[in-house]
């Protein structure tokens, strides 16, 4: 039987094409650099072609690391499932689970979820990384995370979700100013401040003024909430905010208060997502509960 590459050396891999450096990859898969430039170097020999140019400078893989790289994210992916598969057996909610959160939810709820979660399954091992809407939906897809509390409408793949509470958008302005924002966002559409690309918000908050998602007319545009309540703050126009965000109180020590707003597409919903068909599906609805319990209906 010819030898054949092990999980080992294809994690070795991948590692190296997500960090494009052999010394980040190994630390981020526990061993030294020489052990993994040994693994990738054996690898290549086994498959009787060279996967990575090396300088000293730079990484780049060939075309057909390229195309390894995609069948041994496959391969990885489907070996863990297997283990997951077997685990779920055992006990629900145990062992490593790897969550993405967007940043305009993690702030506020992310303290709550993981006390509930501490108290509640004491043998999840909860792996939380903050990544914007797009970005956390493409890792799912690439199986580096397994599953993404993020806010709807988006697109996302082919995903099953949980939903956990309706979170109200609330304009808000400085006081005295944008009084014409009130109530249908009907103010200067310049003075309209809004996060970057990638931010799901973004669009939601376009959608709640009834404007098209690729406009964005104003010259001032923001990486968090937390920049944009200062933006808004100086005078320099009016926004959208989550209510979770302006009841964790990022309003407070502001002169900018929030208002009303009327509209059918004012709020966007907090759910749990992950791969369609993943085998830990039923560990991913047990989770949305818990997330669902700890939020709770008085948190948005």
């Amino acid at each position: 039987m010819k030898p054949i590459p092990s999980l080992r050396q294809l994690s070795y891999l991948l590692a190296l094409h997500e960090h494009g450096h052999f010394g980040r990859a190994a630390a981020a898969c526990f061993v030294s650099q020489s052990t993994l430039s040994v693994g990738i170097a054996e690898l290549e020999r086994l498959l009787g072609t060279s996967l990575v140019e090396r300088s000293k400078r730079h990484v780049r893989f060939t075309l057909i690391g390229e195309e390894i790289v995609v069948r041994a994210r496959q391969t990885v992916r489907a070996a863990e499932d297997l283990h997951t598969v077997a685990q779920r057996s055992h006990e629900p909610l145990v062992g490593a689970l790897r969550m993405a959160m967007i940043p305009t939810i993690a702030p506020f709820l992310l303290s709550s979820i993981l006390l509930a979660l501490a108290r509640d399954w004491p043998l999840l091992q909860l792996h939380v990384r903050e990544m914007l809407t797009s970005v956390a939906c493409e890792a799912m897809g690439r199986g580096e995370v397994d599953c993404v509390l993020l806010a709807l409408p988006v697109e996302c793949g082919e995903v099953e979700t949980v939903d956990i509470a309706v979170d109200r958008l609330s304009l808000v302005a400085a006081k005295g100013e944008d009084e014409l924002a009130l109530p249908l966002c009907d103010a200067d559409a310049k003075r309209l401040l809004l996060l970057e690309d990638g931010h799901c918000l973004k669009d939601h908050a376009l959608a709640a003024c009834n404007r098209a998602t690729a406009v964005s007319e104003s010259r001032l545009i923001a990486s968090t909430l937390h920049t944009l309540v200062q933006l808004v703050d100086a005078g320099l126009g009016y926004t959208l905010l989550p209510q979770m965000a302006i009841d964790a109180g990022i309003l407070v020590g502001t002169r900018v208060e929030a208002r009303p707003v009327q509209g059918l597409h004012a709020s966007r919903h907090i759910a749990l997502a992950w791969r369609k068909g993943h085998p830990r599906s039923s560990d991913f609805a047990l989770l949305g509960e818990a997330i669902k319990r700890a939020v709770g209906t008085d948190a948005v």
